[in-house]
C-alpha cells in the first residue's frame, strides 16, 4: 500500500481550479453558500423621525414584507390607574368598591358586607365613622294611647326604609322622624316582629336620603371597637364609643303589645329585659321572648333603642335594643343615672335574614 502527502495549502489540481473560477454565492459554485435574493431588497424612506414608515413597497410581484407591531399606547393618568385597580380587584373578588372609594374619595352607602364608608384619611377614628353614619340614623318619636315615646332608627334605602325596635313604634298610631339634617317626615308602620324586637317603617314623601351600610355581623369579634349613635333622651345624632364586649348573649324581652307602649322608651325611658336569669328595667312581664345578642360597653340610654351600632369602617354590625338603667334600681322612674356600660344589640345579620319578612308585614304576636 501506498501513501500520498501533499504540502499544507495544496488541494487537488480540480477543486483548485474550481475554487479560483467560481464566485462565492454563484450557482456556479455548487450551492456551497445561499443564492443570492430574487429581489434587490428594499431600501430605507427617508422620512422624520417618529413617523413610523417602513421601507418602501417592493417592486410589483414580490413579496410584501410583514409589517412592523405597532407599539400600544400606554394610557396615563388617573384614568389609566382607575383602569388598572379595577382589573385586578376584579381579579380577587369583592374589592373593586373599595378600590374605586380609595382612589375617588367617594363613600358607597349601598347595603353590603364589607364596604369601607369612612375615608381613608380618617379611617379608624371615631369622628370619621360619626361623620360618614350619622347622616344615616334618624330620631323616631311615637305616639299611642299610653303616650309617646322615643328611638332612634337606621336608614336602608333612598326612599325611606328605616329599621328599628318593636317596642320603639309598638301600637303607635302616629309616627314622626326627624333626619340628622332637621328635616320631619311622617312615618308608617310597615312590619313588625316582637319575637326579635325589629320593626320597618317608612317615610311618606321621602327622597335622596343617605343610607347605611349593613355590614357582617359573623365577623365581629369580642374587643373589636365599635361607635353607637342613637338619639338618648332626645338629644339626636348622640355618639358614643367602646368596645364589643361578648357575643351571642341571650336577652329576653317582652313581646306583650301593651306593655311595650307603657314602659317603651319614653316616660320613664326604661324598657324592660332580663339577662342572665335576673330582669332589669322593670318587668318584662309573662308574654317574652330571647334573641342573641352583641354586649357592648358603648354608652346606651333611654332613647337609643333602634339606634346604630356600628364598626370602625363605617358598617353597622347590629340595631342597639337594651340597656341597663342603673337608676331603675332605685324605683325614682328617672333614666338621669346614665349608662353603667351594659348595652346590648341584635345582630345585623339577624335582621338582614328578617327584612323581607319585615317589608310583607312581618308578625306582631308572640
Amino acid at each position: 500500500m501506498t501513501e500520498s502527502f501533499r504540502r499544507s495549502g495544496e488541494y487537488p489540481q480540480g477543486r483548485q481550479q474550481h475554487a479560483q473560477s467560481s464566485h462565492p454565492g454563484t450557482p456556479e459554485a455548487g450551492g456551497a453558500f445561499p443564492p443570492p435574493p430574487a429581489y434587490d431588497p428594499p431600501q430605507p424612506v427617508n422620512a422624520a423621525p417618529g413617523s413610523g414608515m417602513w421601507p418602501a413597497p417592493t417592486p410589483e410581484g414580490s413579496p410584501a414584507l410583514p409589517a412592523p407591531p405597532a407599539r400600544r399606547r400606554r394610557v396615563r393618568g388617573p384614568l389609566g390607574l382607575l383602569a388598572a385597580v379595577a382589573i385586578a380587584a376584579a381579579a380577587v373578588g369583592g374589592g373593586t368598591a373599595y378600590a374605586f372609594q380609595e382612589l375617588t374619595g367617594k363613600q358607597s352607602t349601598s347595603a353590603s358586607a364589607g364596604t369601607s364608608v369612612v375615608p381613608t384619611s380618617q379611617k379608624g377614628t371615631v369622628s370619621g365613622v360619626a361623620a360618614a353614619v350619622s347622616p344615616a340614623i334618624v330620631e323616631i318619636n311615637a305616639t299611642s294611647n299610653a303616650g309617646s315615646s322615643t328611638g332612634s332608627g337606621v336608614v336602608i334605602t333612598s326612599d325611606g326604609e328605616i329599621v328599628t325596635n318593636n317596642h320603639v313604634v309598638s301600637g303607635a298610631s302616629t309616627v314622626k322622624v326627624r333626619t340628622s339634617d332637621g328635616k320631619t317626615y311622617t312615618a308608617e308602620v310597615v312590619g313588625t316582629d316582637a319575637k326579635k324586637d325589629l320593626a320597618l317603617i317608612k317615610l311618606k314623601n321621602a327622597s335622596g336620603l343617605k343610607t347605611a351600610s349593613l355590614g357582617d355581623s359573623d365577623n365581629v369579634k369580642v374587643g373589636d371597637e365599635v361607635v353607637a349613635i342613637g338619639s338618648p333622651e332626645g338629644l339626636t345624632g348622640t355618639v358614643t364609643s367602646g368596645i364589643v364586649s361578648a357575643l351571642d348573649r341571650d336577652v329576653t324581652v317582652s313581646t306583650d303589645e301593651e306593655q311595650q307602649q307603657q314602659q317603651g322608651d319614653g316616660g320613664d325611658g326604661r324598657w324592660p329585659f332580663e339577662f342572665g336569669g335576673q330582669q332589669f328595667n322593670g318587668d318584662t312581664g309573662s308574654s317574652k321572648t330571647t334573641y342573641k345578642a352583641i354586649q357592648t360597653d358603648a354608652s346606651l340610654n333611654p332613647g337609643n333603642s333602634g339606634g346604630a351600632l356600628i364598626d370602625m369602617n363605617g358598617n353597622i354590625i347590629g340595631i342597639n335594643s337594651a340597656m341597663y338603667s342603673a337608676s331603675s334600681d332605685s324605683g325614682s322612674g328617672s333614666s338621669g343615672a346614665g349608662s353603667v356600660g351594659l348595652g346590648f344589640a341584635i345582630p345585623v345579620n339577624t335582621v338582614k335574614a328578617d327584612l323581607d319578612s319585615l317589608r310583607s308585614g312581618g308578625t306582631s304576636g308572640s
